[in-house]
């Protein structure tokens, strides 16, 4: 087990119980997000925590793979999917490089608040591109905590995840800016066709693979 998977585990009930903080822009995603679902659609979600978006996703498309490294949040997500009858849905341990693996024959892979705790970007992004086939969807919203725009707040983030980090109350978090995840999502082989931030701090994207 990982260090990261023994940090979500620790902190995966908690996070089950924890209201969503900015409920407009996290239904506004949902919005943007649906419109590109097709019902024929199968689609993967890496970093699915415990669940939620994927259940609120899973309706729209005819098959929905959720993934996450923690074991304890997917027990909590698969509990949630028997609870409400999610025929089409179900949920898988694994890293977000190895869901990246698993992406062929997807016409949509997303992950949310997902991929700047991800410590190779890089390469999970271009083993999602090499694994789609050409037109399928990327659709991300990460927080993109070096973001010029966000102020003062990015030299905050700077000085205490590291902190926390050492006394094991925070995990990797790496301090992207819009444009630096937006190269390297056009790198892996991808043409963005839709961008937002919403809340401000975080950048929305769907791009579709060249």
């Amino acid at each position: 087990m990982t260090q990261a998977s023994k940090f979500w585990d620790k902190h995966a009930v908690k996070y089950a119980a924890s209201p969503i903080k900015d409920k407009a822009a996290y239904e506004y995603t949902l919005e943007r997000t649906r419109s590109y679902l097709k019902p024929a659609d199968q689609a993967l979600e890496i970093g699915s925590g415990t669940g939620s978006t994927a259940l609120l996703l899973a309706g729209d498309v005819a098959r929905f793979t959720g993934t996450d490294i923690s074991p304890e949040m997917t027990r909590i997500a698969r509990e949630k999917a028997e609870g409400e009858g999610g025929g089409n849905l179900q949920f898988q341990v694994r890293t977000a490089m190895q869901a990246a693996e698993d992406a062929a024959g997807m016409d949509v892979v997303m992950g949310f608040n997902i991929f700047h705790l991800t410590e190779n970007l890089e390469g999970i992004l271009k083993t999602i591109s090499g694994n789609l086939k050409p037109g399928a969807l990327f659709i991300t919203k990460t927080p993109c905590l070096g973001e010029p725009s966000i102020g003062l707040m990015r030299f905050a983030f700077a000085v205490l995840v590291p902190v926390l980090r050492l006394v094991g109350m925070a995990p990797f978090v790496r301090r992207l800016s819009f444009q630096e995840l937006e190269a390297m999502i056009t790198s892996a082989g991808f043409q963005i066709i839709e961008t937002g931030s919403h809340p401000k701090m975080s950048r929305y994207i769907v791009a579709r693979r060249a």
